[in-house]
């Protein structure tokens, strides 16, 4: 028998449906809690390593930085902490759906920050050196950070729709017969009466000497 046509076979309560596993969203929940670290302190620590956007000052604050940066982050980190701590499926759901758009926010954040500024992403522009710097600084800021997001976002999500058979699992035990306090089912065995073969009762019989034949046989 498959997991689903065990799970189909037993019956489904309510609270099977919102109940989970902890262990379910515990590597998104965890990878989470990283990026959203990352994203939402790399502005401010990144200047001190040369990794940076304007203005590459460390522990600078800017609107920018606010929208596009922290608050991302900072809703990504809480994701992860509810997937780290929850066991129950439209929780989890919810931080997958957060999860998912703070990373969406992340890559379309920079470009959609042109309508309210002067043709200049809010975030500020990288100050790398080179064109593979420049990239790199992207791509850790905003573009791949969003994407991985995004993904593990998506992860919990597929995890915490699909109903497991541990979810639904119960341990089985068997009714009790409330008369004699035994399960009901089990039958009392009673012990067979096995006749013993008794002993042949062997008489001796004696043969006495008649004493007239005695009397003639002298």
């Amino acid at each position: 028998m498959s997991a689903s046509q065990h799970v189909t076979s037993q019956h489904v309560t309510m609270a099977d449906r919102f109940r989970v596993r902890r262990s379910r969203g515990a590597v998104s929940g965890l990878a989470l809690v990283l990026l959203g670290l990352w994203g939402a302190v790399i502005p401010f620590i990144g200047p001190v390593f040369g990794y940076a956007y304007s203005p590459a000052t460390a522990w600078t604050y800017t609107s920018g930085r606010l929208w596009l940066e922290v608050l991302p982050g900072a809703a990504t980190l809480v994701a992860g902490l509810i997937l780290l701590g929850g066991a129950n499926r439209v929780s989890g759901m919810f931080a997958g759906w957060l999860a998912a758009a703070s990373g969406a926010w992340f890559v379309v954040g920079p470009i959609l920050s042109t309508l309210w500024t002067v043709n200049l992403p809010a975030a500020g522009v990288p100050v790398g050196d080179t064109a593979m710097h420049r990239a790199v600084e992207q791509i850790g800021f905003f573009a791949g950070l969003g994407v991985v997001i995004t993904f593990f976002g998506a992860l919990a999500l597929g995890r915490m729709t699909v109903l497991g058979v541990r979810d639904v699992a119960r341990p089985t035990t068997a009714p009790t017969d409330t008369r004699r306090g035994e399960p009901t089912g089990t039958r009392r065995t009673e012990p067979t009466e096995t006749h013993r073969a008794e002993p042949t009762d062997t008489r001796r019989v004696e043969h006495r000497a008649d004493p007239v034949e005695a009397e003639r046989t002298k």
